[in-house]
């Protein structure tokens, strides 16, 4: 379902995967100067992985993605949302940057941003992918695919988490 902009309506039963950028699609090496976003690791490119993900998430139609990045709030959801290939742009649903007062959310561990989003929203099958593990309650330890800040979803044992997760939720 279709709502305004293009971006799909979110529907708590459908599976969900909530998306970092930095150090999942490319090193967490990213700053922003002036109104460029930048990477500043040597060998590597912005959404490097993006390709990666699209492949891994072609088997699950649909599952729904929110991006958990810091991008959502730094450049605001449409131009975050932008920067993904049209396969994973289409997925996107919402961003956990509007789930919470903006003062508030930076004080937020990535984990407690997510949980927030899940419980407004009573999504009942989700999944994080994240190189940033702080503050993740035991509990919901295997919703999340962590990855390697540098290396992100371009090494086989991240896909091979990530993989499996995704399984995982869909069964």
């Amino acid at each position: 379902m279709a709502s305004k902009g293009g971006i799909r309506q979110r529907e708590p039963q459908r599976p969900t995967l909530f998306l970092d950028y930095d150090g999942v699609l490319h090193p967490d090496a990213v700053y922003r100067e002036g109104e460029r976003i930048v990477l500043r690791a040597d060998g590597f490119w912005l959404f490097e992985w993006a390709d990666i993900l699209e492949h891994l998430l072609t088997p699950y139609p649909a599952l729904q993605v929110v991006l958990s990045t810091s991008w959502a709030r730094v450049l605001g959801f449409e131009a975050a949302r932008s920067h993904l290939p049209e396969s994973l742009l289409r997925r996107v649903v919402g961003a956990t940057w509007y789930e919470t007062a903006p003062r508030r959310w930076d004080n937020l561990t990535r984990y407690e941003q997510i949980r927030h989003a899940v419980q407004r929203h009573r999504h009942t099958r989700w999944l994080a992918v994240d190189d940033n593990d702080a503050g993740w309650a035991d509990e919901h330890r295997a919703n999340l695919a962590l990855t390697d800040p540098l290396l992100g979803l371009g090494t086989n044992a991240a896909q091979a988490d990530l993989r499996k997760k995704l399984e995982w939720l869909h069964r």
